[in-house]
């Protein structure tokens, strides 16, 4: 079977085996490629998944990208217990294990420039939503209805109340995200703004407006999330989330080759 290899991280050699039953993309085991004073993490995965046209395909594919990007995430966890990684994008393949080398010797200063960057530091995501009318559930229609409500006046009088009231929720969450935004921004020392997610493919309740990830010293998350207590409001329609840490994808910068 031809196989490639799967690259989910460069860091700088570390301490410790990687755990016996971790497994990755695939299924398949990662193992530490050591090339000089950097190590890669990978996997030997099958050309007939993950070769250019298979992999563009499988990339269309929601349930395949969700499954790989779990995968590929349980194992850049499992590494920031023993190091700092830098982790690479979803799907970066080389060819062989010399591919893996000519990467690392190609990025060579900038990995270092960048690990030195990201040592010690975690990522945090806080996502804003909009509860508005059209994304909550329907409530049930009574058993009984009064004919007037059923009239085409009435449904037009409702429309507008709803329209109206998810007007004052997203002007209000986009206030609130703005505002969050400005004063976590001064708890971090980077910050990145993402393309709001889109509920079909989050399955998150509501309206995502904020979709914000910040670069935190390790030793400071416990302020960092407790400053977004503080700020955190209690305002009907409005939720926010906080995830992490993580390790900092948002800061790494894009990074592969085949």
């Amino acid at each position: 079977m031809n196989e490639l290899r799967y690259v989910y991280a460069v860091t700088r050699p570390f301490d410790g085996p990687l755990a016996e039953d971790l497994r990755g993309v695939a299924a398949t085991q990662p193992y530490a490629l050591h090339h000089g004073d950097l190590v890669a993490v990978v996997s030997a995965v099958s050309a007939d998944e993950f070769d250019e046209s298979p992999l563009r395909a499988n990339l269309e594919d929601l349930d395949w990208l969700t499954e790989t990007a779990r995968a590929h995430e349980a194992v850049v966890a499992a590494l920031s217990s023993l190091t700092c990684p830098l982790p690479l994008r979803l799907a970066t393949v080389c060819r062989d294990e010399d591919g893996v080398r000519r990467m690392l010797d190609s990025g060579h200063d900038r990995f270092l420039d960048t690990l030195k960057r990201l040592d010690g530091r975690v990522e945090w995501g806080v996502k804003v939503y909009a509860e508005t009318p059209e994304a909550q559930e329907p409530a049930p229609a009574p058993a009984r209805e009064p004919a007037s409500a059923t009239t085409g006046r009435d449904y037009l009088r409702r429309r507008l109340q709803e329209r109206r009231a998810a007007e004052g929720t997203w002007e209000r969450a986009d206030a609130v995200s703005r505002r969050l935004h400005e004063e976590l921004s001064r708890h971090a020392e980077a910050d990145r703004l993402h393309r709001p997610q889109q509920a079909q493919l989050s399955k998150a309740a509501g309206h995502n407006v904020l979709n914000a990830a910040y670069l935190v010293p390790r030793e400071e998350s416990a302020a960092f999330v407790a400053s977004l207590d503080e700020l955190r409001p209690h305002e009907p329609g409005i939720r926010v989330e906080l995830t992490g840490p993580w390790a900092p994808y948002s800061f790494t910068g894009e990074v592969g080759e085949r």
